[in-house]
C-alpha cells in the first residue's frame, strides 16, 4: 500500500480586525508617537475662518487701483478666471501687475484677520473653545515637554489653542507688543528652572500678525489690530506665481527650515483639515511616511484627491482617515483601503477624536 501524501490545503485570507476595534488602536498609537500636527484650512473653517471659495468672492468683489489699461485687462482676466476656476488655481495662472499682488494681499489679510478677531473673542469668552486646546494640552501631559504644529494657515487659531491650555508658543518672533524675528528659533523657555512646555509652531505661509515695515526695516510682529498699520504690508504669502518665490526670503526661509526639521523628525502625523496639495510641507512628510512608515492620521471632511492618491494607492503603510460618511463617520486604513462606515458621526472632527484617544 502506498504511503499517503499530505495535501496543502490552501489557508483562507485572514479576515481583519473588526474596524470598531482597530480605528482607536490606530488612532492611539499615532497619538502616543507624540506627532507632529499638521493643519490645513479644514481646521480653521468651523471656527468663522473664511475658506478659499470665500476668499475667491471677496476678492471678485474687491474694488483695487486701476491705473492704467494693462491694471484694468489684468484685473478684467482675474475675475473672469476666479468665476470659472479655484482661486489658487487662477492666481497661479494669471500674472498680476505689483500694485495687484498688493492688493490681492491687503485684501485677503482684511477678510481674514476681521473673522480672526471673532475667534478670539470667542476663545477669550471660553477658553475650551478650540479643540486643538485639548488635544495640546493632552500631548504635553506625558514627559515630552515640546511639540511642533506646521500650517499653511495665516490665521492666529494655534497660538491661541496653545495660550488658552497656558502653554508657550513660539512661531519665530520674539514675544511682546513689538516681537522681532528671532535668528535662531525656537525660543526656549523655562519654567522653575526646567523646559516649560511649549508649542513650536510654524507657519509657512506667513502670520495675520506679521508685517514688512517701510523699506529697510526688519520683520516685525504686532498685537492684534483691526485694521492695517499705514506703511506696513501683511506678511502672508498667497497663492499664485509669486508663491515660491517669496518663500525664499526670510522670515520664511528659516520658518521653512524649521518645518522642514520638525517634519523630518517626526515620530507621527496628525493631519487636520490638510489636503495634501502644498509643496511646502507634503515632500517632507510623504518621504519620511514611505522609508520609515511613521503613522498618520487625516482628519478631514472630504479628502482631496492628493490626499487620496498617497494615502489610499499604497505609498503610506500606516495611516488612518477619518473623514464624514453618510451617516457617521468613514475611516479608511490598510485593513480597509476602501473605507468602512462607523455610526459615530463626528470622529473626523477634532472633538470626535479625542473621544478615541482620551
Amino acid at each position: 500500500m502506498s504511503a499517503l501524501k499530505s495535501i496543502a490545503m490552501p489557508r483562507s485570507p485572514v479576515a481583519p480586525a473588526p474596524a470598531e476595534r482597530l480605528v482607536p488602536e490606530l488612532a492611539q498609537a499615532c497619538v502616543a508617537a507624540a506627532p507632529v500636527i499638521v493643519l490645513g484650512s479644514g481646521a480653521s473653517i468651523p471656527y468663522g475662518l473664511p475658506g478659499m471659495g470665500a476668499l475667491s468672492d471677496h476678492l471678485i468683489s474687491s474694488n483695487p487701483p486701476l491705473p492704467d489699461t494693462e491694471h484694468s485687462d489684468a484685473w478684467c482676466t482675474f475675475m473672469t478666471e476666479a468665476r470659472r476656476a479655484d482661486l489658487e488655481t487662477v492666481l497661479t495662472s494669471v500674472r498680476l501687475p505689483e500694485a495687484l499682488t498688493r492688493h490681492v494681499v491687503n485684501a485677503t489679510w482684511d477678510l481674514i484677520a476681521a473673522a480672526d478677531l471673532h475667534a478670539f473673542e470667542a476663545v477669550v469668552r471660553d477658553q475650551q473653545h478650540l479643540a486643538l486646546t485639548r488635544f495640546l494640552r493632552y500631548l504635553l501631559t506625558s514627559t515630552h515637554a515640546e511639540l511642533d504644529v506646521v500650517t499653511t494657515n495665516y490665521d492666529r487659531l494655534a497660538e491661541y489653542a496653545a495660550d488658552a491650555g497656558e502653554l508657550c508658543h513660539c512661531t519665530g518672533f520674539g514675544h511682546g507688543y513689538l516681537r522681532f524675528r528671532q535668528k535662531d528659533p525656537p525660543l526656549r523657555f523655562m519654567q522653575s528652572k526646567k523646559p516649560a512646555r511649549t508649542v513650536n509652531i510654524w507657519k509657512v505661509h506667513g502670520s495675520l500678525d506679521w508685517f514688512h515695515g517701510p523699506t529697510g526695516t526688519t520683520p516685525l510682529g504686532l498685537p492684534l489690530m483691526p485694521t492695517r498699520l499705514t506703511g506696513y504690508s501683511p506678511l502672508i504669502v498667497t497663492p499664485g506665481i509669486e508663491k515660491y518665490r517669496i518663500t525664499h526670503d526670510e522670515p520664511f526661509r528659516t520658518i521653512l527650515a524649521n518645518a522642514d526639521r520638525a517634519l523630518q523628525q517626526a515620530r507621527g502625523y496628525v493631519c487636520i483639515g490638510y489636503g495634501f496639495n502644498d509643496r511646502h510641507i507634503q515632500p517632507k512628510l510623504i518621504e519620511r511616511c514611505i522609508a520609515e512608515a511613521v503613522p498618520l492620521t487625516l482628519l478631514t471632511r472630504t479628502m482631496t484627491s492628493a490626499a487620496r492618491d498617497f494615502l489610499l494607492g499604497g505609498r503610506c503603510r500606516r495611516f488612518l482617515v477619518l473623514e464624514q460618511g453618510t451617516a457617521g463617520t468613514r475611516a479608511y486604513c490598510p485593513d480597509y483601503p476602501d473605507g468602512v462606515e462607523l455610526p459615530e458621526p463626528d470622529l473626523w472632527t477634532l472633538s470626535g477624536f479625542l473621544s478615541l484617544v482620551t
